[in-house]
């Protein structure tokens, strides 16, 4: 059995999800957000973004793991902060040794619901149906960090039995 933990960074809520694979099996192990208040000064919302992934970690004991890749077309206001989170995600997971596949969203829709173009909600119902949960996970950067665990393992799925045939 592998646990693999997805994140969506963010500055104001960084969202995690973990999952256990065995085989074709997948099990939700839980999924939530790490909150920081826009009155900390960055650096200590940054601090906080760090402990919060520590506490996960420890939880959790993840053996590998999937960030979203984000692209900012339309808001560069947000893209710095959102950026340094990222930073601090990257380091953390890192520093701890654990393996880091990057995703952009048109993979992770493409890996759940088989096509780019999915909705938001499409990608919350393929995980309360696939995880049998009483209802869609939430908040938002939860569901997405789950969905980036989710992919993770099909791609990484797919990857081993290709490496397997040779290829």
């Amino acid at each position: 059995m592998k646990v693999i933990l997805g994140i969506d960074p963010g500055l104001a809520f960084t969202g995690y999800g973990v999952i256990a694979v065995d085989g074709s099996s997948y099990r939700h192990l839980g999924h939530g957000v790490i909150g920081t208040s826009p009155q900390e000064d960055m650096g200590s919302r940054l601090v906080r973004l760090h402990l919060g992934l520590e506490e996960v970690l420890e939880a959790y004991r993840p053996q590998e793991s999937s960030v979203e890749l984000i692209y900012f077309a339309k808001n560069s206001k947000t893209a710095i902060p959102v950026a340094q989170a990222r930073g601090v995600v990257l380091y953390t997971l890192a520093a701890r040794g654990i393996p880091i596949a990057e995703y952009t969203p048109l993979q992770l829709k493409q890996a759940l619901i088989g096509r780019g173009r999915a909705e938001k909600r499409q990608i919350q119902e393929m995980l309360k149906i696939l995880f049998r949960l009483e209802s869609v996970p939430a908040p938002d950067h939860a569901a997405d960090a789950l969905a980036l665990a989710v992919c993770h393992a099909n791609i990484s799925s797919v990857r081993r039995r290709i490496s397997a045939l040779g290829g």
